[in-house]
C-alpha cells in the first residue's frame, strides 16, 4: 500500500467511529431516557478517547511526509492531505485525559441543561457548565499553543478553519452599528401598513409534522438516508448517509416548527450532497460551519421566506390546517413570515434581529473563554446585552442565557458562524439566481431542483476540496462581502415591503 492509501484507510476507520459517535449523540438529544445518562457518558467518553487515539498516531506524520512526495496524486488527494494535516495537528495538541474529561463533562452538562432550561434554573446548571468552560479554556490554550493562536481563535478554528476573531470583530461591529437604525426603519415601514390578521390555532402537532415532511420532500431530502424527530433544541446530526434532523412544535404557532424543519433541511441537504467518493475522508466533509450555516439559512431565509415560496406553500398551509379567510391569504402569510419583531429566542428570530442574538453570544463567549467575566454573571450580562442590542429584556433565564445547548455541549466558538453564514447565504443565493434564472420561478412551482442542483455542483459536492474563501470566490465571484447581506435586508424589508 502507498502512504496515501494507508492514510485513506486509516481515516476511513476514524470516520466509521465518528459515525457511531454521531448516532449516539443524536440519540442523547432525541430518544435516550434520562436514567441512561451516566452509562451513556461513559460510553461516549471511551469512543472519544478511541477516536482521539487514532487521530494522533505517530505513523500519520510519517505517512503524510511520504504522501507529500507522491507525484501521482490528484487535486482531491492533495486537498485530502491538507485536511488530514490540519485535523492531525489540532488533535495532537490535546492530551488523552483532557479529551476524556471534556467528553464526560459535556454529556453530564447536556442532561443537566435540559432540566435547568425547563425550570429556568441557571444556578442549578452553573457547576456543570463551569466544568465544561474550564475544560474548554484548557483545550483552547493547548490548541492555541500548537497553532500559534489565541485560545478563542483556536476553538473557533474547529468550526471555521482559518477564521479569526479579528476579522469577525470588524464584520460584527459594522453590523452592530447598522442594525439598530435599520431595525427602527423596518419597524416604521411595518407600522405604516394596515395590520394583517394572523392564523389562529391550535395547530395539531401531527398536522404540523405532515406539512413539514411534505416540504422536506419538495426540497429533495432523501428519507432513505435520514429521518425527522423532536428534540428540546432543533438540530441536524447523525452520520454519513444517515442524516437526521429534529424540530420542536408549538400548537399555538405552526410557523416556528415549519421554519425549524426548513432550516435543518438546509443543513441536511448539504450533508446528503457531499461527494460520495470521498464521504469518509476529511476532504469529503463540509467546508466549515459558516458554509454549513449558509446552507440552512439559504433555504430558510433566502428561499423559503420569499414571495415565490409563499405562493407555492400558502395553499398547502391552508389545506393542512383547514385555513380560510383574510389571515390565510398569500399576502397575510408572507407578512407573517417576514414580520420583524425583537424577541427573546434566537431560533425564532427574524432575519433582521437574528444577527444581534449572535453578536451578543459571540461577545459573551469570547469574554468567558478569556476569563474576563465570571460565569456567574452570565445571566445579568446576557440581559444587559439583549436590552442594548434589541431593546428587550428576558423575564427569566429560560428565555435568556439557558435557551441554547451550544455551551453545555462544548460548542464554544460556534456562534459567530451563524451570522457569517447569513452573510454567506445572501451572497450564494444571489449568485445562484444570477446563474440560474429558473430558481425563483421553480420555487414558486414547488420545484427546488434548479436551486438544489446548483448548490450540489458549486457547494455541496465540493466538500473541502477548496478552503472557505476560495470556495466562496469560485462559487460567487468574490470573497465574503457583508454589503450583499445588507443590500438583501434593505431590499426585502424596506424597498419591496
Amino acid at each position: 500500500m502507498t502512504a496515501y492509501s494507508q492514510l485513506s484507510a486509516h481515516f476511513g476507520r476514524i470516520s466509521a467511529l465518528s459515525n457511531a459517535i454521531g448516532i449516539l449523540s443524536w440519540d442523547n438529544a432525541a430518544m435516550m431516557p434520562t436514567g441512561a445518562a451516566g452509562t451513556r457518558a461513559e460510553s461516549m467518553a471511551l469512543l472519544e478517547v478511541m477516536r482521539h487515539g487514532m487521530m494522533v498516531e505517530r505513523r500519520i506524520g510519517d505517512w503524510l511526509a511520504d504522501a507529500d512526495a507522491d507525484n501521482g496524486l490528484g487535486d482531491w488527494e492533495r486537498a485530502n492531505l491538507r485536511e488530514i494535516r490540519r485535523v492531525w495537528t489540532v488533535e495532537t495538541a490535546l492530551p488523552t485525559d483532557l479529551v476524556e474529561a471534556s467528553s464526560k463533562a459535556i454529556s453530564a452538562c447536556e442532561m443537566r441543561w435540559r432540566q435547568a432550561r425547563a425550570a429556568s434554573d441557571f444556578a442549578g446548571l452553573l457547576p456543570s457548565l463551569s466544568e465544561v468552560l474550564n475544560l474548554q479554556r484548557q483545550i483552547g490554550r493547548a490548541k492555541g499553543e500548537k497553532l500559534g493562536l489565541s485560545p478563542y481563535d483556536a476553538l473557533l478554528n474547529d468550526y471555521e478553519p482559518g477564521g479569526s476573531s479579528a476579522r469577525i470583530d470588524g464584520l460584527f461591529d459594522d453590523l452592530a452599528d447598522f442594525l439598530p437604525g435599520f431595525l427602527q426603519e423596518v419597524l416604521a415601514v411595518q407600522a405604516s401598513r394596515p395590520k394583517t390578521p394572523e392564523p389562529q390555532g391550535p395547530f395539531p402537532v401531527e398536522k404540523q409534522r405532515a406539512l413539514g415532511l411534505k416540504m422536506m420532500t419538495a426540497l429533495g431530502y432523501d428519507f432513505e438516508r435520514g429521518r425527522l424527530d423532536v428534540s428540546t433544541h432543533p438540530f441536524c446530526g447523525g452520520a454519513d448517509n444517515d442524516v437526521r434532523i429534529t424540530t420542536r412544535y408549538d400548537e399555538a404557532d405552526f410557523t416556528k416548527a415549519l421554519m425549524g424543519v426548513l432550516h435543518e433541511t438546509g443543513h441536511a441537504l448539504y450533508e446528503q450532497g457531499r461527494p460520495q467518493a470521498h464521504m469518509n475522508q476529511p476532504v469529503g466533509q463540509a467546508r466549515g460551519m459558516s458554509l454549513h450555516e449558509s446552507q440552512s439559512l439559504l433555504v430558510e431565509m433566502q428561499a423559503c421566506r420569499s414571495s415565490a415560496f409563499i405562493g407555492y406553500a400558502a395553499p398547502l398551509m391552508r389545506e393542512a390546517f383547514g385555513g380560510s379567510g383574510a389571515a390565510w391569504s398569500d399576502e397575510a402569510l408572507l407578512r407573517q413570515y417576514t414580520r420583524v419583531q425583537p424577541g427573546f429566542i434566537r431560533v425564532d428570530a427574524d432575519e433582521v434581529t437574528y444577527p444581534a442574538h449572535v453578536i451578543l453570544r459571540y461577545r459573551l463567549e469570547k469574554a468567558l473563554i478569556a476569563d474576563e467575566m465570571p460565569l456567574s454573571e452570565l445571566p445579568s450580562a446576557w440581559n444587559a446585552g439583549m436590552t442594548a442590542l434589541l431593546g428587550v429584556t428576558p423575564p427569566d433565564d429560560r428565555l435568556g442565557c439557558l435557551q441554547d445547548i451550544h455551551w453545555p455541549s462544548g460548542g464554544w466558538g460556534y456562534f459567530p458562524t451563524y451570522t457569517l453564514g447569513a452573510m454567506t447565504a445572501a451572497q450564494i443565493f444571489e449568485a445562484a439566481c444570477r446563474a440560474q434564472p429558473d430558481i425563483l420561478p421553480g420555487i414558486g412551482r414547488g420545484d427546488f431542483t434548479p436551486l438544489v442542483g446548483w448548490l450540489r455542483t458549486h457547494i455541496h459536492g465540493q466538500g473541502s476540496l477548496l478552503e472557505t474563501d476560495a470556495l466562496l470566490t469560485q462559487a460567487t465571484g468574490r470573497p465574503l462581502d457583508a454589503g450583499v447581506f445588507k443590500a438583501h435586508l434593505r431590499r426585502r424589508y424596506v424597498d419591496e415591503a
